[in-house]
């Protein structure tokens, strides 16, 4: 059997770019740190210096021991709340159901979650100059609307073009392909690096010293070129549909779109219509989030997969059996359900979540007091790996959550230590991949369904295992996890197919003996943002094949994307 294992660069030109800046403002804002507080233990005669020191060298510590930090505090907590030290800022954390049901209880004019997005993403100089207000709704929030209940609504329509997308994605690296050029190459390479970028940038400039935020933050927003081809490319497009939307209130007869950029631009105020830049804008911002945390939680779970292949074959026949009844309703598959749930609890995007930022001083029922600027959040990987809420919970069970009686249906003997079933798009005081209460992700039954079809088509048509088990899985910065492990696939399907990579992979061809092919996986952000992407109003795009790491392909209008971000 012939097997071709191929290593791509870990990182692109643009990540390398943007890691260097990092880097160099880790170094710059540090030094500009000792300066300014020794300063301040000179002239501040009631500094209590040791604290001081204490304090800064845990905030440095934690960019790059978030994770064990936030975890060993919670664990000396017993519940109650505790603060942790971060160069930028100080973070209140919050575990009990109570603690967090005030938080979530609080006016958006006190805590703010858009406050604690702005500060995390920097989006002025990362998102081609979107700077959202710190307070929920000032410009209205109907984007919460269009993806709530329009996009979720409108999931039977769009789940069958996800799949032949996903399809033909995975298709569309066998080495015979014959070279097609892109109606526009740029867009796709760009919609990809955007999220990089992004991640980087606004920790580059979040790490300095204010002073010094504009001359970087303007420094970044030139050299990292993406978001302008985003917001370029899709500006005449919102233009379009703002002209379109004008000429309805007029009377006249328009194309009908069912695509996210539409319902954005519908459910935005009727007093005072966005402009297509900020109709682009919502998109960029709702785009990073679409992108980032679902290509992640799908290679975590192809991880645990390969980490506990006794699940591939329950799951497999679900899928044979249910996938087309899933694809009609959006609903069912309870055991990949979940599986994926199971992943996304053992190995969270973060550490932290339902992150507000403090506009007002504000104060817990036991006293504990956030200052203006503070932030308030919870330790979601603490939680969700506390034993008083997850029996065994170190343990991976992947049918932890799924229907006992669907389980006991099954030939082999599986565990379900929880106590009842739960959904992966439920929310709850002891999950929070979704955030939680009321600004709990409103895309989530969306992303929750991309997962499915990624996972099911991979599933279906291929086997797989990991290079090397005993690699790490993961890196962290802050309180991120970052997959890391590479993997071996085997295609067992008549149609050799393929998901892109940044790191080494193996993989075998069943009926193609002779020739070594080539393709690699665990990026799987590419083929997420495409499919994310590529499905809008009855536009049946086909999946374009970047040139750039050996990709060929087929046209496709770079006016869909975002459609069903």
């Amino acid at each position: 059997m012939a097997v071709a294992e191929v290593h791509l660069p870990w990182l692109t030109t643009s990540f390398i770019e943007a890691k260097t800046a990092t880097a160099a403002s880790l170094v710059v804002g540090f030094l500009f740190f000792l300066l300014f507080h020794f300063k301040a233990l000179v002239e501040k005669k009631t500094f209590r210096p040791l604290q001081y020191v204490s304090n800064r060298l845990e905030a440095w510590k934690y960019l790059f021991y978030g994770t064990v930090i936030i975890q060993e505090k919670f664990e000396k907590s017993n519940g109650e709340a505790f603060e942790v030290f971060a160069p930028d800022n100080r973070y209140v954390f919050v575990s009990s159901p109570k603690h967090i049901k005030e938080l979530d209880s609080a006016p958006d004019t006190v805590l703010s979650l858009q406050a604690a997005s702005k500060q995390m993403l920097q989006p002025a100089h990362t998102m081609h100059g979107f700077n959202w207000f710190d307070r929920r709704g000032t410009e209205g929030v109907g984007f919460v609307r269009a993806l709530r209940t329009l996009l979720t609504n409108n999931l039977p329509q769009i789940l069958p073009d996800l799949s032949v997308i996903s399809r033909a994605r995975f298709a569309e690296l066998h080495a015979q392909h014959p070279i097609v050029d892109v109606k526009n190459e740029q867009f796709m390479v760009s919609a990809l690096a955007y999220i990089e970028e992004t991640l980087v940038g606004a920790e580059a400039v979040r790490l300095l010293p204010k002073f010094m935020v504009p001359f970087v933050g303007n420094f970044l927003t030139w050299k990292l070129k993406s978001h302008e081809v985003i917001f370029g490319t899709l500006v005449p497009v919102a233009e379009q549909r703002c002209l379109e939307r004008d000429l309805k209130n007029l009377g006249q007869q328009v194309p009908y779109h069912a695509d996210c950029i539409q319902w954005i631009m519908e459910t935005s105020p009727r007093q005072s219509p966005w402009t297509p830049k900020r109709i682009v804008h919502e998109l960029m911002a709702i785009w990073f989030g679409s992108v980032h945390a679902l290509s992640t939680t799908i290679t975590f779970a192809i991880h645990d997969l390969c980490l506990h292949p006794g699940y591939v074959e329950p799951l497999r026949r679900e899928l044979q059996c249910g996938y087309a009844d899933f694809e009609r309703t959006a609903t069912g598959l309870p055991l990949l359900d979940s599986f994926i749930k199971e992943s996304a609890r053992l190995t969270p995007v973060e550490a932290q979540s339902t992150r507000r930022s403090a506009l007002q001083p504000f104060s817990l029922s036991d006293g504990t007091r956030l200052e203006v600027g503070d932030w308030a959040c919870t330790p979601v990987r603490a939680i969700m790996t506390n034993p008083t809420f997850y029996p065994t919970p170190l343990d991976f069970h992947g049918f932890r959550f799924a229907p006992p009686d669907v389980v006991a249906a099954l030939d082999a003997a599986f565990k379900v230590p929880q106590e009842k079933s739960t959904r992966l798009v439920d929310v709850d005081s002891t999950f929070h991949v979704w955030g939680t209460g009321r600004m709990a992700c409103p895309g989530r039954y969306y992303a929750a369904a991309v997962i499915k079809v990624i996972l099911g088509q991979t599933i279906l048509n291929y086997d797989f295992e990991l290079v090397d088990r005993d690699a790490p899985r993961w890196f962290t910065w802050l309180q991120d996890s970052h997959s890391k492990n590479a993997l071996n696939w085997k295609h067992f399907a008549a149609e050799f197919a393929a998901l892109k990579a940044r790191s080494p992979v193996s993989t075998n061809h069943k009926e193609c003996q002779k020739q070594p092919v080539f393709f690699s996986l665990g990026r799987v952000e590419e083929v997420d943002t495409f499919i994310i992407a590529a499905t809008t109003s009855g536009n049946k795009a086909v999946a374009p094949r970047a040139k750039r790491n050996g990709f060929d392909g087929s046209t496709v209008d770079p006016s869909v994307f975002l459609g069903a971000c």
